[in-house]
C-alpha cells in the first residue's frame, strides 16, 4: 500500500479546485492509454463542490464510467442520495451515455441493493481513481467505526448507521482499495480531531482505505488546524 501524500490547501474551494483538476488529469490520461476512465463518487460538500466545477470541462464524456461508494436507501428520487446530488450538481449537465452511470440500487433495501451492486462491482474493479470524504468520526462512504463486516464482500449491506437513515450500501474496504489513485478530501474544523487520530495510526475506516499507485488527501487549514 503507497505512503499517504498530505497536501494543505486555503479553504473549501482550494481543495474542491485541485480534485477537480487531479480527477481530469487522470481521466485524460486514462482515456489516452486505455480508451476509458473509472471513477467512484462520494458524496458531501466538498465532492459537490469539486463536481459542479467538472461541468465545463473539456473532455471526451462518452469515455467516462461512474460508479458510486455508497448510497442511502431511500426512495430513487430523494434528494439525500449521493446520485441525485451528483445528478444534480454534474451529471444531468454533462453527454455521460446513461448506460455509463452507475447508481448503487438502494431503493431496494440494503440486502438486495448490495448484492445486485456487488455483481456489478466485481466486473468494474480495478477503478482508475476513487472520491472519498471523511466523517467526524473518521467514518468514509458508509463503513462506520465499530462495525464488523465480512472481507469477502464487495459490497456492504449497511444497518444500524450512527446517522440516518439507518440502512445504507457501501463498498467494502477492498473494493473501495482496488484502484489505481485514491483521492481524500477532507475540509472544516470539525474533522481536526479525526485527522490527528488518522496521522497518528488511529484505526478509523478511512485509515484503512488504500491504492495500487498513489494515496492523496486534500485537506484544508481547517481540518488540518493550521
Amino acid at each position: 500500500m503507497p505512503l499517504n501524500n498530505w497536501h494543505l490547501f486555503d479553504d473549501v474551494p482550494g481543495v474542491a479546485r485541485e480534485a477537480a483538476r487531479r480527477i481530469l488529469t487522470a481521466a485524460d490520461r486514462e482515456i489516452t492509454a486505455k480508451g476509458r476512465f473509472s471513477i467512484v463518487l462520494a458524496g458531501g460538500g466538498t465532492p459537490e463542490s469539486t463536481y459542479r466545477l467538472l461541468v465545463d470541462a473539456d473532455t471526451d464524456w462518452s469515455k467516462w464510467h461512474i460508479y458510486f461508494g455508497d448510497e442511502r436507501c431511500l426512495p430513487i428520487d430523494d434528494v439525500e442520495r449521493n446520485s441525485v446530488m451528483a445528478a444534480s450538481a454534474w451529471l444531468d449537465h454533462v453527454t455521460i451515455p446513461d448506460e455509463n452511470i452507475h447508481p448503487i440500487p438502494a431503493e431496494q433495501g440494503a440486502e438486495a441493493g448490495a448484492s445486485a451492486y456487488s455483481l456489478l462491482i466485481a466486473d468494474a474493479v480495478p477503478f482508475d481513481m476513487v472520491l472519498l470524504g471523511m466523517g467526524e468520526d473518521g467514518h468514509t462512504a458508509s463503513l462506520f467505526p465499530g462495525q464488523i463486516h465480512s472481507d469477502s464482500e464487495l459490497v456492504h449491506a449497511v444497518h444500524d448507521a450512527p446517522k440516518p437513515p439507518p440502512d445504507r450500501i457501501s463498498l467494502s474496504r477492498n473494493a473501495l482499495s482496488d484502484c489505481m489513485e485514491l483521492l481524500i478530501l477532507v475540509t472544516g474544523a470539525s474533522k481536526q480531531q479525526a485527522v490527528t487520530r488518522w496521522k497518528q495510526g488511529g484505526n478509523l475506516p478511512i485509515a484503512n482505505i488504500g491504492a495500487h499507485d498513489a494515496v492523496d488527501i486534500l485537506l484544508d487549514k481547517d481540518a488540518a488546524g493550521a
